[in-house]
């Protein structure tokens, strides 16, 4: 048996406590702040696509989030951990595991699924990377709730006896480059280094990373700058792959890693890893089976186009900007670890993805030792998936975690 080491999770969530926002907005904006009201609602799922009804007497009761013009229901599939049906339905704070949302049974948690460190996306309200302040008019309100949310997340949810193990994950204000390079700065003089972001601008309205005037320089900068690393999650752009409008969920379910894909060649071929040669991003819940082929596929297209007729001049193969700069994330993928040695095993890291219906919560150490075995990882191997790598990636010597 492979002596597993205390995983550190590069991929979690925590549900935002109903006075997040109502106990650090200025008075005046209590009655359009983010806030939670309890109803009956009905949901349904039709062709993979989400709908609601708020106040239905026939529904279940749930808590709803309400911001400004945002009506938005708490699901069950976003606190899944501890049910055993998951069905579209709501849920109440008082029905879900208080690990979601409460640091003190988080850790316990985290301690009894051999964890030692944790780093929490958003989860409901804003969620993956706060695209619910970007689509409000009121960006003047929308910037105060960006940074209520990261001093919470600073200064609450990871300080005390989360300090060191959970890990702050901040979000930025995406509709201005310039503000998310300030955000940024402003979140790493007061301890974070890691930031989430959208896998794809473009579906949100925003200029790509492609674009010519380069309106994400002033982020990239500052996050180059402070040694912060940029977290892309699945679902970041507000889109998730399917194949027709009739499709069931479980087909987009299947091809959730496109979007992953997508942006890691966008990534390559931007020459972003060019201009900011220390710049870091990580990629959370879309596997790294894909990988190999993607980058082979991408280094031909690159020799055999170096008179850049396909809109490339990059300076090396594509492939080589990963090593240092890209991480995937795997709870269960056998063939990207099969093929670690194509990727890179120093940029494969692990995930557990608490409280989400994927995640391997409580039996994680023996999905991890399962998924090591299977792969035949020696002792140095195992290390990096389940630890090290994170170590390096994020930069944990500064929270007091170095080996």
């Amino acid at each position: 048996m492979i002596d597993i080491p205390r995983i550190i999770s590069v991929d979690d969530h925590v549900v935002e406590p109903p006075d997040l926002w109502t106990s650090r907005l200025p008075a005046k904006y209590q009655d359009r702040a983010p806030r939670v009201v309890r109803d009956r609602g009905v949901f349904h799922i039709r062709g993979g696509v989400f709908s609601f009804e708020k106040g239905n007497p026939e529904g279940d009761w749930g808590d709803w989030w309400l911001y400004d013009d945002l009506v938005y229901p708490f699901p069950k599939l976003s606190a899944a951990v501890g049910f055993d049906n998951l069905d579209a339905e709501p849920v109440t704070f008082e029905q879900i595991r208080p690990g979601c949302w409460k640091q003190k049974e988080r850790l316990e948690d985290m301690a009894a699924n051999h964890v030692e460190a944790s780093i929490c996306y958003p989860n409901i309200l804003p969620r993956f990377c706060g695209q619910a302040f970007l689509e409000r008019d009121d960006k003047e309100l929308a910037l105060l709730c960006v940074q209520a949310y990261n001093d919470w997340m600073i200064d609450e949810w990871c300080a005390g006896d989360g300090h060191g193990k959970l890990i702050p994950l901040t979000i930025v204000p995406l509709w201005d480059a310039e503000l998310a390079a300030a955000e940024v700065r402003r979140c790493a003089d007061k301890g974070s280094y890691a930031v989430t972001f959208t896998e794809n601008p473009t579906p949100l309205g925003l200029p790509s990373v492609h674009d010519q005037d380069r309106f994400w320089d002033p982020f990239f900068r500052a996050c180059e700058e402070t040694d912060t690393i940029i977290n892309m999650h699945i679902g970041s752009s507000s889109r998730m792959p399917s194949t027709s409008p009739d499709a069931p969920f479980i087909v987009s379910s299947v091809l959730t890693f496109q979007n992953a894909m997508g942006s890691l060649v966008d990534y390559l071929f931007s020459g972003i890893f060019d201009r900011f040669p220390a710049m870091k991003i990580a990629y959370a819940e879309g596997q790294v089976g894909w990988m190999p082929y993607v980058l082979e596929r991408a280094d031909k297209l690159w020799e055999e186009r170096s008179d850049n007729a396909f809109g490339t001049n990059l300076r090396k193969p594509p492939s080589s900007y990963v090593p240092g700069h890209i991480w995937g994330c795997v709870f269960d993928d056998e063939t990207g670890m099969a093929n670690r040695h194509v990727i890179g095993m120093d940029q494969i890291c692990f995930e557990v993805d608490y409280p989400h219906a994927d995640s391997t919560f409580p039996n994680s150490k023996d999905v991890a030792t399962r998924i090591c075995e299977k792969a035949g990882l020696n002792e140095d191997e195992t290390y990096k998936f389940l630890r090290g790598n994170a170590i390096t990636a994020y930069g944990l010597h500064r929270f007091g975690i170095t080996t």
